[in-house]
């Protein structure tokens, strides 16, 4: 099993930045790709970045280049910089995680930008 916790929520006004990150637990090594997602109110969850064991990286087109994904696997953490905050943007940012056999979810860190 892996246990996935995300921080770095909060509320920014349009233009701001901030860094989420998600601490991993558990079974990291067998872990491959992690990404983060995102879930506004009223909207299915959509996918926002994924980075792989290699570091190999993957954007959802609505990103801009605004955010950044990146991984310490020495520390079992994934971070997401997000620069140039959209109102938009606001929502419960997941971290996702999948081994050979499963995937896992944290429990989401709430995202507002105010305009």
């Amino acid at each position: 099993q892996v246990q996935l916790v995300e921080s770095g929520g909060g509320l920014v006004q349009a233009g701001g930045s901030l860094r989420l990150s998600c601490a991993a637990s558990g079974r990291t090594f067998s872990i491959d790709v992690m990404g983060w997602y995102r879930q506004a109110p009223g909207k299915q969850r959509e996918l926002v970045a994924t980075i792989s064991s290699g570091g190999i990286t993957h954007y959802a087109d609505s990103q801009e280049g605004r955010f950044t994904i990146s991984r310490d696997r020495a520390k079992n953490a994934l971070y997401l910089q997000m620069n140039s905050l959209k109102p938009e943007d606001t929502a419960v940012y997941y971290c996702n995680a999948a081994d050979p056999w499963k995937i896992y979810w944290g429990q989401g860190t709430q995202v507002t930008v105010s305009s």
